[in-house]
């Protein structure tokens, strides 16, 4: 579908209720105060290889996927939940059908915001703390920070935070908000545990992820106005490009290849254009009647037409005598009143 017949449909659809757009409160201020805090805890508390770092090993050789093998094949789908491709691509289509029902492309904006920010503030402190997961764990006991890994935060369960919490986060009643607050916290959490099931990351590392995820949400208000002058630019390049292909169709065609008069502005009469149009026109010179420009008077000679016939219809002519010139060095006939020359040298 051509992208001016969208913008068409866009255009007859009924203008949407005003959006409420979430502001950064002391509520939500509060919130991710403490919510950084304890994301600095988890990180300290690892890096001193305290008694979460236990905790850890002590369910790394539990092995929960070995005590309940009958959960295995359905968690190993659910935790595709967490992946940021397939649930990136899910979530973009029911937000990009919100932003054609509602003439805004703030769903969409918002969405690419904070998979921006979580794709660099967790995958900045995956590469530089550096820590293993349990399947490559060296030393019972050890955090194995600065080994190379990069399983430290969890980025399935921070995707899951942010990737089904942005619902919540756009959405344009208080009632959806909570269902879709809840159902967003359900699927986090749930993923998150199900990292730990199947033995891919530690239980700080999940910690880690829904603190990671939850100061992504809380920040967003910050970036609203980042989001509406972006959105205000799209639109006015839309506007300007529309504008140009309506003056483009208005524009007349030439007919039959040939530039129309019209597309050259005419030129303006100067004096001395002026001045030869009011001058009275010069009269023809005729025979005999009229003088050249140099002074001299002409004669109009006139050839009489004949007509023109073809070479084969022209009757053949005998050419009389001889066509070479006579030269008077040649023997001959001598004229009269001269005497012949005498031949020498024979």
């Amino acid at each position: 579908m051509r992208t001016d017949r969208i913008f068409a449909r866009l255009d007859r659809e009924p203008e949407p209720p005003k959006i409420e757009i979430p502001g950064m409160s002391r509520t939500r201020t509060a919130l991710f105060g403490s919510t950084l805090a304890f994301y600095m805890a988890i990180v300290w508390a690892v890096l001193i290889t305290s008694w979460l770092v236990a905790l850890d090993w002590k369910i790394m050789l539990f092995r929960p996927y070995e005590q309940w093998p009958q959960l295995h094949a359905f968690l190993d789908y659910f935790v595709v939940l967490g992946q940021r491709g397939p649930t990136a691509v899910m979530v973009a289509a029911w937000l990009g059908w919100r932003s054609w029902r509602q003439h805004t492309l703030r769903p969409l904006l918002t969405l690419g915001a904070s998979l921006l920010l979580l794709n660099v503030t967790v995958g900045a402190v995956k590469l530089g703390l550096g820590r293993r997961g349990p399947h490559y764990a060296t030393e019972i006991g050890s955090a194995e920070m600065f080994a190379g890994g990069d399983i430290f935060p969890s980025g399935h369960t921070a995707n899951a935070v942010v990737t089904w919490g942005i619902l919540a986060y756009l959405a344009t009643t208080p009632r959806a908000r909570r269902w879709l607050s809840v159902l967003s916290a359900v699927v986090a959490l749930g993923v998150g545990a199900t990292t730990v099931y199947l033995g891919t990351h530690w239980v700080s590392d999940v910690l880690l992820g829904w603190a990671a995820g939850l100061l992504i949400l809380l920040s967003l208000p910050w970036f609203e106005p980042l989001i509406g002058r972006t959105e205000a630019w799209v639109f006015a390049v839309r506007e300007s490009w529309r504008t140009r292909r309506r003056l483009g169709a208005a524009r007349p065609a030439p007919a039959g290849g040939r530039l129309s008069p019209a597309l050259f502005p005419q030129r303006q009469p100067t004096a001395r254009n002026a001045a030869q149009a009011d001058s009275p026109a010069r009269e023809p010179v005729t025979a005999g009647s009229g003088r050249a420009a140099g002074g001299a008077t002409r004669t109009a000679v006139h050839l009489t037409q004949r007509p023109h016939t073809a070479r084969s219809e022209r009757p053949p002519v005998t050419p009389a005598g001889s066509r070479r010139p006579p030269h008077a060095d040649r023997t001959g006939a001598a004229r009269p009143g001269t005497s012949p020359r005498p031949v020498t040298g024979g």
